[in-house]
Protein backbone atom coordinates (compact mmCIF):
# COMPACT_ATOMS: atom_id res chain seq x y z
CA UNK A 1 0.00 0.00 0.00
CA UNK A 2 1.28 3.47 -0.81
CA UNK A 3 0.15 7.05 -0.32
CA UNK A 4 0.23 7.26 -4.13
CA UNK A 5 -3.51 6.51 -3.96
CA UNK A 6 -6.07 8.19 -1.70
CA UNK A 7 -6.03 6.87 1.84
CA UNK A 8 -8.89 6.37 4.28
CA UNK A 9 -7.60 8.09 7.41
CA UNK A 10 -9.19 7.97 10.84
CA UNK A 11 -8.02 10.69 13.25
CA UNK A 12 -8.87 10.62 16.96
CA UNK A 13 -8.73 13.71 19.14
CA UNK A 14 -8.99 13.18 22.92
CA UNK A 15 -10.08 16.74 23.73
CA UNK A 16 -13.54 18.16 23.26
CA UNK A 17 -14.48 20.44 20.39
CA UNK A 18 -16.89 22.21 22.77
CA UNK A 19 -13.98 24.37 23.97
CA UNK A 20 -11.34 24.17 21.21
CA UNK A 21 -7.64 24.41 21.99
CA UNK A 22 -4.32 23.79 20.29
CA UNK A 23 -4.68 20.03 19.76
CA UNK A 24 -8.22 20.40 18.40
CA UNK A 25 -7.10 23.09 15.94
CA UNK A 26 -4.17 20.90 14.88
CA UNK A 27 -6.51 17.95 14.25
CA UNK A 28 -8.98 20.14 12.33
CA UNK A 29 -6.31 21.70 10.12
CA UNK A 30 -4.58 18.37 9.46
CA UNK A 31 -7.88 16.78 8.46
CA UNK A 32 -8.66 19.62 6.07
CA UNK A 33 -5.14 19.57 4.61
CA UNK A 34 -5.45 15.83 3.94
CA UNK A 35 -8.92 16.24 2.44
CA UNK A 36 -7.45 18.94 0.21
CA UNK A 37 -4.96 16.33 -1.06
CA UNK A 38 -7.82 13.98 -1.99
CA UNK A 39 -7.73 11.65 1.02
CA UNK A 40 -10.87 10.38 2.77
CA UNK A 41 -10.72 11.58 6.40
CA UNK A 42 -12.94 11.01 9.40
CA UNK A 43 -12.30 12.57 12.82
CA UNK A 44 -13.61 11.20 16.12
CA UNK A 45 -13.69 13.66 19.01
CA UNK A 46 -15.76 14.51 22.09
CA UNK A 47 -18.50 17.08 21.41
CA UNK A 48 -21.97 17.83 22.70
CA UNK A 49 -24.89 17.19 20.35
CA UNK A 50 -25.49 20.92 19.85
CA UNK A 51 -21.83 21.84 19.25
CA UNK A 52 -21.21 22.93 15.63
CA UNK A 53 -18.67 20.54 14.12
CA UNK A 54 -17.30 20.10 10.59
CA UNK A 55 -18.96 17.45 8.39
CA UNK A 56 -15.99 15.08 8.61
CA UNK A 57 -16.18 14.91 12.43
CA UNK A 58 -18.10 12.26 14.36
CA UNK A 59 -19.08 13.46 17.82
CA UNK A 60 -18.34 10.89 20.50
CA UNK A 61 -20.57 12.50 23.11
CA UNK A 62 -20.40 14.83 26.06
CA UNK A 63 -17.08 15.43 27.77
CA UNK A 64 -16.41 16.44 31.37
CA UNK A 65 -13.80 18.93 32.58
CA UNK A 66 -10.84 17.21 34.24
CA UNK A 67 -7.67 18.70 35.66
CA UNK A 68 -4.98 17.18 33.46
CA UNK A 69 -1.34 18.07 32.84
CA UNK A 70 -1.49 21.47 34.49
CA UNK A 71 -4.71 22.68 32.89
CA UNK A 72 -8.38 21.74 32.58
CA UNK A 73 -9.14 19.36 29.71
CA UNK A 74 -12.56 18.19 28.57
CA UNK A 75 -12.34 14.39 28.22
CA UNK A 76 -14.69 11.46 27.72
CA UNK A 77 -14.30 7.84 28.74
CA UNK A 78 -16.30 4.76 29.75
CA UNK A 79 -18.18 1.89 28.10
CA UNK A 80 -20.62 4.03 26.11
CA UNK A 81 -17.73 5.98 24.61
CA UNK A 82 -15.89 2.72 23.93
CA UNK A 83 -18.93 1.38 22.06
CA UNK A 84 -19.08 4.53 19.93
CA UNK A 85 -15.38 4.29 19.22
CA UNK A 86 -15.73 0.65 18.16
CA UNK A 87 -18.66 1.48 15.88
CA UNK A 88 -16.71 4.34 14.26
CA UNK A 89 -13.68 2.11 13.68
CA UNK A 90 -15.78 -0.68 12.16
CA UNK A 91 -17.54 1.71 9.81
CA UNK A 92 -14.37 3.51 8.79
CA UNK A 93 -12.32 0.65 7.36
CA UNK A 94 -9.33 2.99 7.69
CA UNK A 95 -6.01 2.39 5.98
CA UNK A 96 -4.32 4.18 8.88
CA UNK A 97 -5.49 5.31 12.30
CA UNK A 98 -3.91 8.52 13.64
CA UNK A 99 -4.24 8.98 17.40
CA UNK A 100 -3.39 12.22 19.18
CA UNK A 101 -2.20 12.02 22.79
CA UNK A 102 -2.86 8.28 23.19
CA UNK A 103 -1.93 8.25 26.88
CA UNK A 104 -4.55 10.84 27.75
CA UNK A 105 -7.48 9.01 29.42
CA UNK A 106 -9.99 9.76 26.70
CA UNK A 107 -10.89 8.69 23.15
CA UNK A 108 -7.39 8.10 21.84
CA UNK A 109 -6.58 5.70 24.65
CA UNK A 110 -9.81 3.80 24.01
CA UNK A 111 -9.12 3.64 20.28
CA UNK A 112 -5.61 2.34 20.97
CA UNK A 113 -7.04 -0.44 23.14
CA UNK A 114 -9.63 -1.39 20.53
CA UNK A 115 -7.79 -1.06 17.22
CA UNK A 116 -5.38 -3.32 15.42
CA UNK A 117 -3.56 -2.34 12.25
CA UNK A 118 -1.48 0.59 11.02
CA UNK A 119 -1.54 3.10 13.90
CA UNK A 120 0.27 6.45 14.02
CA UNK A 121 0.40 8.44 17.26
CA UNK A 122 1.20 12.11 17.75
CA UNK A 123 2.43 13.36 21.12
CA UNK A 124 1.87 17.03 21.94
CA UNK A 125 2.68 17.26 25.65
CA UNK A 126 5.86 18.77 27.02
CA UNK A 127 6.59 18.55 30.73
CA UNK A 128 9.53 17.60 32.92
CA UNK A 129 7.38 15.68 35.37
CA UNK A 130 3.92 14.36 34.64
CA UNK A 131 2.00 12.54 37.33
CA UNK A 132 -0.81 12.10 34.80
CA UNK A 133 1.49 10.27 32.39
CA UNK A 134 2.89 8.14 35.19
CA UNK A 135 -0.63 7.09 36.20
CA UNK A 136 -1.74 6.48 32.61
CA UNK A 137 1.32 4.50 31.52
CA UNK A 138 0.31 1.16 33.14
CA UNK A 139 -3.05 1.37 31.32
CA UNK A 140 -1.46 1.62 27.89
CA UNK A 141 1.97 0.01 28.30
CA UNK A 142 1.16 -3.08 26.26
CA UNK A 143 -1.04 -1.19 23.81
CA UNK A 144 1.79 1.21 22.97
CA UNK A 145 3.40 -1.69 21.12
CA UNK A 146 0.58 -1.44 18.56
CA UNK A 147 1.80 1.96 17.41
CA UNK A 148 3.50 1.65 14.05
CA UNK A 149 5.02 5.15 14.02
CA UNK A 150 5.31 8.00 16.51
CA UNK A 151 5.31 11.74 15.89
CA UNK A 152 6.22 14.48 18.37
CA UNK A 153 5.27 18.07 17.58
CA UNK A 154 8.55 19.44 18.96
CA UNK A 155 11.86 18.40 20.43
CA UNK A 156 10.39 19.15 23.87
CA UNK A 157 7.46 16.81 23.26
CA UNK A 158 9.85 14.15 21.96
CA UNK A 159 11.94 14.42 25.12
CA UNK A 160 8.84 14.04 27.29
CA UNK A 161 7.89 10.92 25.35
CA UNK A 162 11.37 9.40 25.68
CA UNK A 163 11.63 10.19 29.40
CA UNK A 164 8.15 9.02 30.43
CA UNK A 165 7.19 6.30 27.99
CA UNK A 166 10.39 5.17 26.31
CA UNK A 167 10.86 4.75 22.60
CA UNK A 168 11.37 7.64 20.23
CA UNK A 169 9.52 9.72 17.66
CA UNK A 170 10.10 11.73 14.53
CA UNK A 171 9.61 15.45 15.10
CA UNK A 172 7.02 17.05 12.82
CA UNK A 173 5.94 20.52 13.94
CA UNK A 174 2.44 21.87 14.27
CA UNK A 175 1.18 23.37 11.06
CA UNK A 176 -0.10 26.83 10.19
CA UNK A 177 -1.75 28.12 7.04
CA UNK A 178 0.91 30.79 6.71
CA UNK A 179 -0.71 32.68 3.83
CA UNK A 180 -3.97 33.10 5.75
CA UNK A 181 -2.05 35.21 8.28
CA UNK A 182 0.42 36.78 5.86
CA UNK A 183 -2.45 38.06 3.71
CA UNK A 184 -4.68 39.21 6.59
CA UNK A 185 -5.72 42.86 6.43
CA UNK A 186 -4.95 45.08 9.45
CA UNK A 187 -7.95 46.35 11.39
CA UNK A 188 -7.92 50.08 12.21
CA UNK A 189 -9.31 49.31 15.68
CA UNK A 190 -6.13 47.48 16.57
CA UNK A 191 -3.49 49.26 14.50
CA UNK A 192 -0.89 51.11 16.52
CA UNK A 193 0.98 54.38 15.95
CA UNK A 194 4.44 55.47 17.10
CA UNK A 195 2.84 57.30 20.03
CA UNK A 196 0.27 54.59 20.77
CA UNK A 197 1.73 51.21 19.80
CA UNK A 198 -0.39 48.09 20.26
CA UNK A 199 0.70 44.90 22.00
CA UNK A 200 -1.42 41.74 21.71
CA UNK A 201 -1.85 38.65 23.89
CA UNK A 202 -3.97 35.59 23.05
CA UNK A 203 -4.68 32.86 25.55
CA UNK A 204 -7.04 31.49 28.17
CA UNK A 205 -7.31 34.20 30.80
CA UNK A 206 -7.93 31.92 33.76
CA UNK A 207 -5.11 29.46 33.05
CA UNK A 208 -2.14 30.70 35.02
CA UNK A 209 0.54 29.11 32.84
CA UNK A 210 -0.60 31.16 29.83
CA UNK A 211 1.05 34.09 31.59
CA UNK A 212 -1.54 36.87 31.76
CA UNK A 213 -0.39 37.82 35.31
CA UNK A 214 3.19 38.13 34.00
CA UNK A 215 2.01 40.50 31.27
CA UNK A 216 -0.14 42.56 33.63
CA UNK A 217 2.84 42.90 35.96
CA UNK A 218 4.78 44.52 33.10
CA UNK A 219 2.11 46.97 31.91
CA UNK A 220 2.78 49.71 34.46
CA UNK A 221 6.49 49.93 33.66
CA UNK A 222 5.79 50.00 29.93
CA UNK A 223 3.28 52.83 30.40
CA UNK A 224 5.87 54.81 32.36
CA UNK A 225 8.02 54.90 29.22
CA UNK A 226 5.31 54.68 26.51
CA UNK A 227 2.20 56.34 27.99
CA UNK A 228 0.07 55.70 24.92
CA UNK A 229 0.70 51.96 24.68
CA UNK A 230 -2.39 49.77 24.31
CA UNK A 231 -2.55 46.15 25.40
CA UNK A 232 -5.09 44.03 23.49
CA UNK A 233 -5.99 40.79 25.28
CA UNK A 234 -7.98 38.13 23.42
CA UNK A 235 -9.19 34.90 24.95
CA UNK A 236 -11.89 33.22 26.97
CA UNK A 237 -12.17 33.62 30.72
CA UNK A 238 -13.96 35.86 33.16
CA UNK A 239 -11.10 36.93 35.41
CA UNK A 240 -9.08 39.16 33.08
CA UNK A 241 -10.61 42.55 33.85
CA UNK A 242 -10.59 41.86 37.58
CA UNK A 243 -6.91 40.88 37.42
CA UNK A 244 -6.07 44.06 35.51
CA UNK A 245 -7.97 46.27 37.95
CA UNK A 246 -6.25 44.65 40.92
CA UNK A 247 -2.76 45.02 39.46
CA UNK A 248 -3.07 48.33 37.62
CA UNK A 249 -5.79 50.29 39.37
CA UNK A 250 -6.64 53.44 37.40
CA UNK A 251 -4.27 52.42 34.60
CA UNK A 252 -6.26 49.27 33.86
CA UNK A 253 -7.90 51.11 30.96
CA UNK A 254 -4.73 50.58 28.94
CA UNK A 255 -5.66 46.88 28.78
CA UNK A 256 -8.55 46.11 26.42
CA UNK A 257 -10.22 42.72 26.74
CA UNK A 258 -11.58 41.48 23.42
CA UNK A 259 -13.02 38.15 24.57
CA UNK A 260 -12.85 35.12 22.32
CA UNK A 261 -12.09 35.97 18.70
CA UNK A 262 -12.80 34.17 15.44
CA UNK A 263 -10.01 32.82 13.25
CA UNK A 264 -10.49 35.78 10.91
CA UNK A 265 -10.32 38.33 13.72
CA UNK A 266 -7.28 36.61 15.20
CA UNK A 267 -5.44 36.93 11.89
CA UNK A 268 -6.48 40.58 11.58
CA UNK A 269 -5.40 41.31 15.15
CA UNK A 270 -1.96 39.78 14.62
CA UNK A 271 -1.58 41.67 11.33
CA UNK A 272 -2.46 44.95 13.06
CA UNK A 273 -0.33 45.08 16.20
CA UNK A 274 3.25 46.19 16.60
CA UNK A 275 4.19 43.41 19.03
CA UNK A 276 2.77 40.04 19.99
CA UNK A 277 3.74 38.96 23.51
CA UNK A 278 3.82 35.32 24.66
CA UNK A 279 4.40 35.33 28.45
CA UNK A 280 3.67 31.64 29.08
CA UNK A 281 5.36 30.19 32.13
CA UNK A 282 5.61 26.50 31.17
CA UNK A 283 3.90 23.43 29.77
CA UNK A 284 4.36 24.53 26.16
CA UNK A 285 5.62 21.96 23.68
CA UNK A 286 5.57 24.20 20.62
CA UNK A 287 3.89 27.62 20.51
CA UNK A 288 1.57 27.69 17.51
CA UNK A 289 0.42 31.24 18.18
CA UNK A 290 4.03 32.41 17.83
CA UNK A 291 4.09 31.00 14.31
CA UNK A 292 0.76 32.65 13.55
CA UNK A 293 2.07 36.02 14.79
CA UNK A 294 5.29 35.60 12.81
CA UNK A 295 3.27 34.79 9.69
CA UNK A 296 1.13 37.90 10.19
CA UNK A 297 4.14 40.19 10.50
CA UNK A 298 4.00 41.02 14.21
CA UNK A 299 7.26 41.26 16.13
CA UNK A 300 7.19 38.50 18.75
CA UNK A 301 8.37 38.92 22.34
CA UNK A 302 8.26 35.61 24.21
CA UNK A 303 9.38 33.96 27.42
CA UNK A 304 12.60 32.01 26.97
CA UNK A 305 11.04 28.55 27.24
CA UNK A 306 12.94 25.96 25.25
CA UNK A 307 10.04 25.37 22.87
CA UNK A 308 9.59 29.09 22.19
CA UNK A 309 13.30 29.65 21.70
CA UNK A 310 13.41 26.91 19.05
CA UNK A 311 10.39 28.27 17.18
CA UNK A 312 11.98 31.74 17.26
CA UNK A 313 15.26 30.45 15.83
CA UNK A 314 17.08 31.01 19.14
CA UNK A 315 15.95 34.63 19.27
CA UNK A 316 16.70 35.65 15.68
CA UNK A 317 13.01 35.53 14.70
CA UNK A 318 11.75 37.11 17.93
CA UNK A 319 12.94 38.59 21.21
CA UNK A 320 13.15 36.50 24.37
CA UNK A 321 12.79 37.53 28.02
CA UNK A 322 13.25 35.62 31.27
CA UNK A 323 10.29 33.33 31.86
CA UNK A 324 7.96 34.58 34.58
CA UNK A 325 9.87 37.85 35.07
CA UNK A 326 7.49 40.81 34.60
CA UNK A 327 10.28 43.35 35.07
CA UNK A 328 12.37 41.76 32.33
CA UNK A 329 9.32 41.59 30.07
CA UNK A 330 8.68 45.31 30.65
CA UNK A 331 12.30 46.18 29.87
CA UNK A 332 12.22 44.06 26.72
CA UNK A 333 8.96 45.56 25.48
CA UNK A 334 10.21 49.11 26.04
CA UNK A 335 13.40 48.35 24.12
CA UNK A 336 11.55 46.68 21.24
CA UNK A 337 8.95 49.47 20.97
CA UNK A 338 11.74 52.07 20.89
CA UNK A 339 13.62 50.33 18.07
CA UNK A 340 11.55 50.07 14.87
CA UNK A 341 14.62 49.00 12.87
CA UNK A 342 15.18 46.06 15.20
CA UNK A 343 11.50 45.11 14.97
CA UNK A 344 11.72 45.17 11.18
CA UNK A 345 14.81 42.96 11.25
CA UNK A 346 13.13 40.41 13.53
CA UNK A 347 9.96 40.38 11.41
CA UNK A 348 11.96 39.92 8.20
CA UNK A 349 13.84 36.93 9.63
CA UNK A 350 10.60 35.46 10.98
CA UNK A 351 8.95 35.65 7.56
CA UNK A 352 11.82 33.63 6.12
CA UNK A 353 11.54 30.76 8.62
CA UNK A 354 7.78 30.35 9.04
CA UNK A 355 7.41 28.50 5.74
CA UNK A 356 8.81 25.38 7.38
CA UNK A 357 5.61 25.33 9.47
CA UNK A 358 3.18 25.77 6.60
CA UNK A 359 0.66 22.96 6.27
CA UNK A 360 1.94 22.22 2.76
CA UNK A 361 5.28 21.14 4.24
CA UNK A 362 3.86 19.55 7.38
CA UNK A 363 1.32 17.47 5.46
CA UNK A 364 4.07 16.05 3.25
CA UNK A 365 5.91 14.88 6.36
CA UNK A 366 2.79 13.35 7.96
CA UNK A 367 1.96 11.48 4.76
CA UNK A 368 5.49 10.08 4.69
CA UNK A 369 4.89 8.67 8.17
CA UNK A 370 1.55 7.21 7.07
CA UNK A 371 3.30 5.52 4.15
CA UNK A 372 5.81 3.97 6.52
CA UNK A 373 3.03 2.79 8.85
CA UNK A 374 0.96 1.11 6.17
CA UNK A 375 3.86 -0.39 4.21
CA UNK A 376 3.35 -4.12 3.91
CA UNK A 377 -0.09 -4.06 5.56
CA UNK A 378 -2.84 -5.08 3.15
CA UNK A 379 -5.69 -5.15 5.66
CA UNK A 380 -7.37 -1.98 6.94
CA UNK A 381 -7.49 -1.05 10.61
CA UNK A 382 -9.61 -3.59 12.43
CA UNK A 383 -10.50 -4.59 15.96
CA UNK A 384 -8.00 -6.15 18.30
CA UNK A 385 -9.61 -9.38 19.57
CA UNK A 386 -8.23 -8.73 23.05
CA UNK A 387 -10.24 -5.49 23.20
CA UNK A 388 -13.44 -7.49 23.58
CA UNK A 389 -12.38 -8.54 27.05
CA UNK A 390 -11.71 -4.94 27.95
CA UNK A 391 -15.16 -3.99 26.73
CA UNK A 392 -16.77 -6.71 28.87
CA UNK A 393 -14.86 -5.45 31.91
CA UNK A 394 -16.07 -1.92 31.25
CA UNK A 395 -19.66 -3.15 30.97
CA UNK A 396 -19.26 -5.16 34.19
CA UNK A 397 -17.92 -2.13 36.02
CA UNK A 398 -20.79 -0.02 34.75
CA UNK A 399 -23.23 -2.63 36.07
CA UNK A 400 -21.59 -2.33 39.46
CA UNK A 401 -21.78 1.45 39.31
CA UNK A 402 -18.01 1.82 39.11
CA UNK A 403 -18.08 3.91 35.91
CA UNK A 404 -20.34 6.54 34.44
Amino acid sequence: MSTGRPLRVGIVCPYSFDVPGGVQFHVRDLAEALIGRGHDVSVLAPADEDTPVPPYLTAAGRAVPVRYNGSVARLTFGPVTAARTRKWLQAGQFDVLHLHEPVTPSLSMLALWIADGPVVATFHTSTERSRSMQLAFPLVRQSLEKISARIAVSEDARRTLVDHLGGDAVVIPNGVYVDAFANAQPDPRWTGTPQAPTIAFLGRLDEHRKGLPVLLGAVGEVLDHVPGARFLVAGRGESGAAQAAEVLGERAGAVEFLGGVSDEDKAALLASVDVYVAPQTGGESFGIVLVEAMSAGAAVVASDLGAFSRVLDDGAAGVLFRTGDSADLARTLVEVLAAPARRAQVVAHASSVVRRYDWSAVTDQVLAVYEMAVAGRDAPVGEDPSSLRGARLLELRRGRGETR
